[in-house]
């Protein structure tokens, strides 16, 4: 007699449920994040090769510049990134003329940090491709979806945060209500 070995038929089971569940298009969202995180980041880089510099040089520069005069605790906090990460990062940015850091008025155990007119040109250049970028992509929805994503990328932060970010992205919208 002859074996006849018969593949197992696959369990598709799991994956209808979790196309019924809705993950799959959660799965699909967090693609279309990545893909549009990499574009939205590519022309910064691009920039950012000719001063040998990278992304974490990228965000000091940004939040230093929306926020001048911070202290280098604060920047910690936003970056979430070790000190010694961002004490090379500065060191950089303030030998090559980019951020100036100051003592604290008051303390001047503190280090305020703001950026030069290098600096505030660099973050110009940086974010006038991020601007336009988004601004196309809001142009093709309509207002309610706007602020539909508005809603979406804050409900993504942490709770215990989202406060805090408001304060530091200068948002003055009210908190959105819980769902």
């Amino acid at each position: 007699m002859t074996d006849i070995n018969l593949a197992p038929k696959p369990d598709t089971s799991s994956a209808r449920a979790r196309e019924h569940d809705g993950s799959a298009d959660i799965v699909t969202l967090i693609e279309l994040m990545f893909f549009a995180y990499r574009d939205f980041v590519s022309d910064p880089d691009e920039i950012l090769k000719g001063y040998g510099f990278g992304r974490a040089h990228h965000r000091v520069i940004h939040f230093v510049g929306r926020n001048p005069g911070m202290r280098v605790a604060e920047l910690l906090d936003i970056l979430r990134i070790t000190k010694q990460s961002l004490a090379r990062v500065l060191r950089e940015l303030i030998a090559k003329g980019f951020i100036a850091q100051r003592e604290g008025a008051r303390d001047r155990r503190q280090r305020l940090l703001f950026l030069t007119a290098d600096g505030k040109q660099l973050h110009q250049r940086l974010i006038a491709p991020q601007i336009a970028r988004i601004g196309n992509a809001l142009a093709s929805a309509n207002p309610e979806a706007q602020r539909q994503y508005h809603d979406i990328l804050f409900q993504m932060i942490d709770e215990d945060d989202r406060e805090h970010v408001l304060g530091l992205i200068h948002d003055n919208r009210p908190l959105p209500a819980r769902r």
